[in-house]
């Protein structure tokens, strides 16, 4: 597929790559390429700060990154996407307020150092209230590069998740470069996806920093398998059918119920740095609350949440296999 040839087989060597991680690489990002058909071209590095890092070093060199306040975004562990992109020689120009911004906003602040106009998703935060921001549509018609940061790593549209940006949808909304993560709600390995026009993406992949970035084979492997191979844990425990999680829960609490164990209703966040503030309907097993710290400190580990002194064991995150070794380690807490 030549749109994954851009990424050269890749593994951000500046030179074509031989032997087993050239094809592997070369093989991951034909997956890549095939999942996100809108994509020219495509690329892998290490993580989705290392993609976005990429982007200025290679499009907005002491140049001008145009974002909006409100999307000035600390991704985890103190680290901040202005210090990110000042260190590899960019200038942010901030439009907008917290918690409303307008393309008018960003087309005032255009001139001749504008590198490009960065959109951040919040992928682990929402602002809700009187707030307003300008779409990607709207900034994709400024006459300047943009750059989409969705950050959670959601390749197509989910029926469940109507608010969450994708690639593809943001590719055909005229994006020139999309960044997202390999884990979260593609539920692969810690890896920065980036898609984009193949000239684009060639100039990053041909960067110097480029190497630095790159990732392992065993990351490249990871990745392809979670495109070509069976659904990831995140998208099966996403796609659970709310009937199946009540039968299991009813099967459950049935064989414990001299535990004091019920079939409940439950509600599962999606969370982990994807779709903030998406509640999903689902079913648990509920338990006396004293359950929880000795299931917590048991063998395997068993972690559940405490409602109103009940210890409920939320099934979507458990596999439908598993249900015979939780039922077992609730035996042994008894």
């Amino acid at each position: 597929d030549p749109r994954g040839a851009a990424g050269g087989a890749t593994d951000g060597e500046s030179a074509p790559a031989t032997g087993d991680r050239a094809r592997r690489g070369r093989s991951a990002l034909a997956a890549l390429a095939a999942a996100v058909p809108d994509a020219g071209a495509v690329h892998v590095v290490n993580n989705n700060a290392a993609a976005l890092l990429l982007c200025a070093l290679a499009m907005a060199p002491g140049r001008e990154i145009v974002v909006g306040r409100g999307e000035l975004v600390e991704i985890g562990d103190g680290f901040r996407i202005p210090d990110l992109l000042e260190s590899a020689g960019s200038r942010l120009r901030e439009v907008g307020t917290t918690n409303r911004t307008s393309v008018r906003d960003y087309a005032a602040a255009l001139g001749p150092d504008t590198g490009f106009v960065l959109k951040v998703h919040p992928s682990n935060y929402r602002v809700t209230g009187f707030t307003a921001e300008a779409s990607l549509g709207e900034l994709t018609q400024l006459g300047v590069p943009v750059v989409a940061d969705i950050g959670s790593g959601l390749l197509a549209p989910h029926p469940l998740l109507p608010d969450e940006p994708d690639a593809a949808t943001a590719l055909r909304a005229g994006a020139t470069v999309v960044t997202a993560s390999g884990d979260k709600l593609l539920g692969g390995p810690q890896a920065g996806l980036l898609f984009g026009d193949e000239d684009v993406v060639e100039r990053l992949r041909r960067h110097p920093a480029a190497r630095a970035l790159r990732v392992d084979k065993l990351t490249l492997a990871a990745l392809e398998a979670t495109l070509r191979g069976p659904a990831p844990p995140v998208r099966a425990a996403l796609e659970a059918s709310v009937e199946d999680l009540w039968r299991r829960a009813e099967n459950l609490a049935g064989s414990l119920r001299d535990v004091g164990a019920e079939a409940v209703g439950s509600v599962a966040a999606v969370g982990g740095g994807g779709a903030p503030g998406v509640e999903l309907p689902s079913a648990a097993v509920s338990l006396p609350a004293r359950y929880a710290a000795a299931l917590r400190t048991g063998e395997p580990a068993v972690v559940g949440r405490v409602v109103r002194d009940r210890c409920l064991l939320d099934l979507r995150t458990v596999r439908p296999d598993e249900d015979a070794k939780l039922r077992e380690a609730v035996r042994r807490c008894g």
